[in-house]
């Protein structure tokens, strides 16, 4: 028995519908066909319910790797929900979760559990949702103590249909249509770091899972494709980090330029970030050095000591 009321999972199971709608919806664009205004209005609210995803959701109210005043979490919140990214009480669970058993047998949306191949990519990217695992063992208590944020997570469908009810009033059936497609594809972008980024990539950090840093995924979530370094240093505010031939290298992350911004403007402090030290004893080429270096000594001492 989960740990919260059946309407709760009443009002979750919402999100799935409204998430197959759009993928429906989104084929009305075939009929109505795109302006130039539809497809900025696609592009603009991709990008600002992306960075509500990468920037609010997901380092901000999961990892708290910054700090920032109540309103903004909850205007951000309301910004994401209306991504159809459902309430923050699911999405932390969820992550969290993710974290607590990536790439294991526990993990709702590995890639490699339970199947693999296509079939383990189906699931990844989307798949999971339409089954029991679309239901969190159980809910945050920070989020969950935060009246507000209860409040955006039982009713995250709101802003979902609100901004449907924007668009078709700014523009008609095509700008519905725009609406859902846009809605669509940052679905699928998001899920890409469940699943591209576990499967494709680079490894520049040693971790206990089969985390990747994608620069395509980077490309289409604004930073969270860097997925190797946010697993080796879950609090970071900043994910575009790699290293290459001993050195620290910093790569383009959209998200971090805006925890940046809301720096600049008092919005955000105490941003949480790695040094450099640490991002290189956690390197992996480096701990294969370190390896190879005590294996080396160790066999000098016995040659010694016979």
């Amino acid at each position: 028995m989960k740990p919260y009321s059946l309407l709760t999972s009443i009002l979750y199971i919402i999100g799935p519908i409204l998430i197959i709608v759009s993928h429906i919806g989104s084929l009305l664009v075939f009929v109505t066909g795109l302006s130039w205004g539809a497809i900025a209005w696609i592009l603009l609210l991709y990008f600002v319910r992306m960075l509500g995803t990468t920037g609010i959701y997901h380092r901000l109210l999961t990892h708290k790797s910054y700090q920032a005043p109540a309103p903004l979490l909850w205007i951000g919140c309301i910004v994401t929900a209306s991504a159809g990214q459902m309430g923050p009480s699911w999405w932390k669970a969820h992550h969290m979760h993710h974290h607590q058993h990536s790439d294991q047998a526990f993990d709702t949306h590995s890639p490699y559990h339970p199947n693999q191949g296509l079939k383990g990519f189906y699931w990844s990217q989307g798949g999971w949702l339409l089954s029991p695992h679309f239901f969190p063992d159980k809910l945050p208590s920070d989020v969950e103590s935060d009246l507000v944020l209860k409040v955006i997570d039982r009713l995250h469908f709101i802003p979902l249909v609100a901004l449907g009810a924007i668009s078709y009033f700014m523009g008609g059936l095509e700008y519905l249509g725009a609406f859902f497609l846009s809605t669509t594809l940052l679905f699928h972008g998001v899920q890409t770091v469940n699943s591209l980024s576990h499967l494709v990539g680079e490894q520049p950090f040693i971790t206990d899972d089969h985390s990747r840093n994608s620069g395509l995924v980077a490309f289409l979530t604004l930073g969270e494709g860097w997925h190797n370094l946010h697993h080796a240093f879950q609090s970071s505010s900043r994910h575009g980090i790699t290293i290459r031939d001993g050195q620290v290298i910093y790569l383009p992350d959209p998200t971090f330029s805006f925890i940046k911004l809301l720096e600049f403007l008092k919005l955000a402090t105490k941003l949480r970030l790695p040094s450099e030290k640490d991002l290189l004893a956690k390197g992996r080429i480096q701990k294969v050095k370190n390896l190879e270096l005590a294996i080396a000594s160790d066999r000098s001492a016995r040659s010694a000591n016979s």
